[in-house]
């Protein structure tokens, strides 16, 4: 009956240990299944979150580009004008130099 009773504890200790293997090993499986599933999305997020960064870069990118289009064009207004002023006060004043200049040259000084 010892070999029996003894043989029969074998079997069920061989048995359990088969049990808990089972077990860790479906609690390994899980384990790796929710890591895979976290990591896809982890990686669905930084994809959005890269999306909505990209599509507020190229806004601000755009929006700027045109302001700067409207600076130049303003810029190059305000050069025009600045320059069409200069002219005319040349053009005012080059008599009055041209006077003074010959009025230097010819005056003889002892």
């Amino acid at each position: 009956m010892d070999a029996r009773g003894g043989q029969g504890g074998i079997q069920q200790l061989l048995a359990a240990e088969q049990e808990a293997q089972r077990i860790v090993n479906a609690a390994k499986n899980a384990k790796t299944a929710r890591l895979k599933q976290a990591k896809e999305e982890a990686e669905k997020e930084i994809a959005e979150y890269r999306s909505q960064v990209e599509a507020e870069f190229q806004r601000k990118v755009a929006a700027s580009s045109g302001d700067t289009g409207a600076n130049m064009k303003r810029l190059e207004q305000e050069t025009e004008a600045k320059i069409q002023h200069l002219k005319f006060e040349a053009s005012n004043i080059s008599y009055d130099v041209v006077q003074m200049l010959l009025r230097h040259v010819t005056t003889v000084k002892n």
